[in-house]
């Protein structure tokens, strides 16, 4: 799976925003790009890309910022992976281009059955993104949290 950085710190932010999302006040541009060294400006775009497709909104004033336009449970991973990268869709993968001389010809029933399993792949690729919220990924850090031991 290939995720752009641009979707990774995507979800970085609609993460920072879930984890915030009882707070009162919206999170500021400047405490996400901090906190995970993201280029400020980078992040920005980011959010304004997240905004147009209704994921998150803006807070104007002294005490702005972001904030998710939905709860966390109703916004998954391939909401915002979707809004920042525009994934192709397994049917619409690009094949690999013909050889000349190929040692197996391209309509063999062996490659027939790989693209098979790729187009199995991304469909459930796809799935496991759309299944995972991002309250999922909040209760998980909370659960990684309490299982710490001390001796």
């Amino acid at each position: 799976m290939r995720i752009s950085a641009k979707a990774e710190y995507a979800c970085i932010a609609v993460f920072e925003l879930a984890v915030n999302h009882a707070e009162p006040h919206p999170v500021r541009v400047k405490a996400i790009a901090d906190a995970h060294d993201i280029p400020q400006r980078f992040l920005v775009q980011i959010l304004l890309q997240l905004k147009a497709v209704g994921l998150v909104e803006s807070v104007r004033g002294a005490s702005g910022g972001y904030q998710l336009a939905r709860p966390p449970e109703e916004i998954s991973l391939a909401d915002v992976i979707n809004a920042i990268d525009q994934v192709a869709t397994p049917s619409s993968r690009k094949t690999s281009p013909k050889r000349r001389n190929p040692v197996v010809p391209m309509n063999s029933a062996g490659v027939h059955a790989l693209r098979a399993i790729w187009r199995e792949i991304d469909l459930e690729q796809q799935r496991l993104l759309e299944a995972t919220t991002f309250a999922d990924l909040v209760r998980r850090t909370q659960l990684d949290s309490g299982l710490s031991y001390q001796i």
